[in-house]
């Protein structure tokens, strides 16, 4: 059977689910919120707010459109953070559907990631919003973006499959993920510039899945310029490595994730 006729079955067969559970956690997040959805923006702008405030005096003097560069910077971290953070939790979390439905347990961690998507597409139009006030844009080259957000939305999903299987079998692992994502935030630059650095140690930085995204959009945005080929084959191969890896062991141990919930 081809894939798409695979993939068009799947889809017709739980999209019902699909839909239901992105419902679900979208209102599940700013159930009984005084500004309910608002927060999806008012949440990313208080962040931005502290942190200009804490760096700017001492990056912006330095730094083109430093809040611009700040706000990239914060934005793709954010959503790489509550995306993956909440893949992990996928799985435990419906563990009572898992046992009473039968569906691609995979169903679950997409629909998390679909509506944090969702969140972090509400958030985008608050940084246009800035790019606009600084005179950068928006304009059609801002179509471009499009690609990291698509590879962005593949790795999120990839690096969820891996910890939401290694969360089920080990529960110690959100608290070694807490730490991780702590120390790769000060890997990412966000609001330091890496023009600072060596040569060398700037094309350290790419080894940074997070930091290529965060990249690229600052080209797009701040620089004005199409990333290279290599930008754009970096940003590719990270998302479809740890879709890979991520499918890979969820095949492997998909029949065994019910015994450990």
């Amino acid at each position: 059977m081809p894939l798409l006729s695979i993939i068009t079955d799947r889809w017709t067969r739980y999209r019902f689910l699909f839909e239901e559970l992105t419902k679900r956690d979208f209102k599940r997040k700013y159930k009984r919120t005084l500004f309910g959805i608002l927060w999806s923006m008012l949440g990313p702008m208080m962040q931005l707010m502290v942190m200009a405030l804490v760096f700017t005096r001492f990056f912006g003097r330095t730094t083109d459109y430093y809040i611009v560069y700040l706000f990239a910077g914060n934005l793709v971290f954010s959503y790489f953070k509550e995306a993956t953070t909440g893949g992990m939790h996928a799985l435990t979390d419906n563990a009572g559907i898992l046992t009473k439905v039968k569906a691609p347990k995979y169903v679950f961690l997409l629909s998390k990631n679909v509506s944090v998507l969702v969140n972090f597409l509400l958030t985008l139009l608050i940084f246009f919003a800035f790019t606009f006030y600084y005179g950068l844009g928006p304009n059609l080259r801002f179509l471009l973006i499009l690609y990291p957000v698509a590879c962005l939305l593949l790795f999120n999903f990839g690096v969820g499959l891996i910890l939401s299987a290694l969360f089920v079998f080990f529960r110690d692992i959100q608290y070694l993920y807490d730490i991780f994502t702590m120390l790769l935030m000060y890997l990412s630059a966000i609001f330091y510039p890496v023009e600072g650095f060596s040569a060398a140690t700037q094309r350290l930085f790419l080894f940074n899945p997070v930091f290529s995204y965060i990249h690229y959009i600052r080209l797009v945005v701040i620089h004005g310029v199409a990333p290279s080929l290599n930008v754009h084959m970096i940003c590719g191969v990270y998302a479809l490595a740890a879709l890979a890896v991520g499918s890979v062991i969820y095949k492997r141990y998909n029949n065994r994730f019910i015994y450990y919930m």
